[in-house]
């Protein structure tokens, strides 16, 4: 097995693209490793109920990966990354980013704020020049600051500044939004404040590096 060596302490599993049979067992990491994200924590205040529906909700973004993408896992499957292509064939013509905001609202019925942060997210995607789109990244919580999310982005930034495709996300923290600034992402404008003291996420894209 190849390995990422990153510190004297810490060694990253191969990455490899995920199997179709891993879906549950990456649905529950998506899960598990949401749990004290701050936009996860606004959507489901409460902590039990946040715990049972996280597999469910997070696992919309990992089938429209599964379907009209790539999922990127570390061979233990401690960690992963989704990504979506937007492909947009003419100048301002939209892109397709999978409809992400409207099943997110389908993936938690009466829950406003989950409708509020898939338009909100909607509205701020780039539509007019193609991408690739990175949902979600993760690291089971054990295993977070040891080079699992560096690992998983670098084969495909790497492959964006071949290709001459951007890359484009959305922030849920601080601490994320400094490591996609280290990777060359910069932040599209305006930041994302959710209502009702609600936290902030961040809209970033990286262009390509020749």
């Amino acid at each position: 097995m190849t390995v990422h060596q990153t510190t004297a302490a810490a060694v990253v599993p191969e990455i490899r693209r995920a199997l179709p049979e891993e879906r549950d067992a990456i649905s529950l990491l998506l899960g598990e490793a949401f749990m004290e994200d701050p936009v996860s924590c606004w959507v489901f205040p409460d902590e039990d109920h946040r715990r049972a529906v996280h597999p469910g909700f997070f696992g919309v973004f990992l089938d429209a990966a599964l379907r009209a993408g790539w999922v990127d896992v570390t061979d233990d499957l401690s960690a992963a990354a989704l990504w979506i292509p937007v492909r947009v064939e003419e100048p301002g013509e939209d892109g397709d980013d999978g409809g992400i905001g409207e099943q997110l609202a389908q993936a938690a019925p009466g829950n406003d704020r989950a409708r509020i942060v898939g338009e909100l997210t909607d509205a701020a995607h780039p539509g007019d020049r193609s991408h690739y789109y990175l949902p979600n990244i993760v690291a089971a919580p054990g295993r977070r600051g040891e080079g699992r999310g560096r690992a998983l982005l670098a084969p495909v930034l790497d492959r964006c500044d071949r290709e001459g495709m951007p890359a484009y996300l959305e922030a849920s923290n601080a601490r994320s939004k400094a490591l996609y600034e280290r990777l060359g992402f910069v932040c599209t404008g305006t930041p994302i404040d959710l209502p009702d003291g609600g936290p902030r996420m961040w809209p970033m894209w990286r262009d390509p590096r020749g």
